[in-house]
């Protein structure tokens, strides 16, 4: 999920191509969204998973994958945020030639630092890293059992995953790509995740005991917060002190105090929920509805629903940027039968 922090910093390198115009700055992004229309569709591809924005490249990228093992269809898209255009669609290294079985991908993040793109492949239970430049893909990292979700810390260089199949979430330099951290909760089923960029806490939603995992850059050992009810998601408000939870079994979005590990308040938002975000803009929340085929936008401070979006069918997960909200679908309602991408301002 995206981070609590906006991406300001940038190394000298980035500020270089900045002054010498091979990147939009930020605050030329911020204007182009302002300008989008209130909502717009646009058809993607089939198998859409997970999204993720770029900001040093004003990009949006997404995952695929289609069927069940050995997948043969699964890809790396990018698309023009604004027009939800696709610019580029990379696929995933064959890994069974004798099939034809890809890599395939699911989670996704971006690191911004290292122009990099990091998914999870489910399927292999590792995790991968590709370049934002060309698409190349430069590594496969094993060992992260039904890897699922994937967060970037660009301030700490990590890069943290979810392992759904042994209750772990791990830690990979994002510089070197080797690990560098592995917490493990015996029983726990670990699924989205969100990083604290400012102390380097990530916190992972745990379906299976309704709870939130807390690792801290120092700590050996979680702690181990409640939740809602089959919290699958989660993110943070801008301040880092409070979580929200997507609660899949409820169809709520819970409000959890972290610093007295509580949750104050949970919003029902409509059948499945499954996917939520943060806009650090408005401080909202949106939460994507599977089952209802809606989006939901929250005011965590009050705990009321300030409107709803109707999506295509079984909306599977929401990225905010700019005040815009991405959602993606698995409705295959596009011309060819591909999923649909929807964008609407979150205020």
């Amino acid at each position: 999920m995206p981070r609590i922090t906006p991406r300001i910093r940038r190394s000298a390198a980035v500020a270089v191509a900045l002054v010498a115009g091979a990147a939009t700055a930020p605050a030329a992004h911020a204007d182009t969204h302002a300008a989008e229309s209130t909502s717009a569709s646009a058809p993607v591809t089939k198998g859409l998973y997970q999204s993720a924005y770029s900001e040093r490249n004003h990009a949006l990228w997404t995952t695929s994958a289609v069927g069940r093992p050995p997948v043969t269809t699964s890809a790396l898209t990018k698309l023009d945020p604004v027009t939800l255009k696709v610019e580029a669609t990379y696929t995933p290294p064959v890994t069974d030639a004798a099939t034809g079985a890809v890599e395939a991908v699911y989670g996704i993040a971006v690191d911004d630092e290292h122009n990099t793109v990091w998914v999870t492949n489910t399927r292999n239970n590792s995790v991968a890293v590709y370049s934002q430049r060309n698409g190349a893909h430069l590594a496969t990292l094993p060992n992260v059992a039904h890897a699922r979700e994937v967060v970037v810390d660009e301030k700490h260089d990590t890069v943290w995953a979810s392992g759904f199949g042994d209750g772990s979430v791990v830690g990979f330099d994002s510089r070197t790509f080797k690990e560098k951290k592995r917490v493990t909760v015996e029983g726990a089923g670990p699924t989205g995740l969100t990083v604290n960029e400012r102390t380097g806490t990530v916190y992972a939603a745990d379906m299976t005991n309704d709870q939130l995992i807390e690792v801290t850059r120092k700590s050996t050992k979680p702690r181990l917060v409640p939740a809602g009810d089959g919290p699958l998601s989660v993110t943070l408000s801008k301040n880092g002190r409070t979580a929200y939870t997507a609660d899949n079994a409820a169809g709520t979005v819970s409000v959890v105090d972290l610093d007295k590990g509580l949750v104050t308040k949970s919003v029902p938002t409509g059948a499945g929920t499954l996917s939520v975000a943060a806009d650090d803009r408005s401080g909202k929340v949106v939460a994507v509805n599977r089952t209802d085929a809606t989006a939901t936008v929250v005011d965590p401070r009050s705990g009321a629903v300030v409107k709803s979006v109707t999506t295509g069918a079984n909306p599977n997960h929401v990225e905010i940027a700019c005040g815009t909200a991405y959602v993606v679908d698995k409705s295959g309602t596009g011309p060819a039968g591909e999923d649909v991408l929807t964008r609407f301002r979150v205020r």
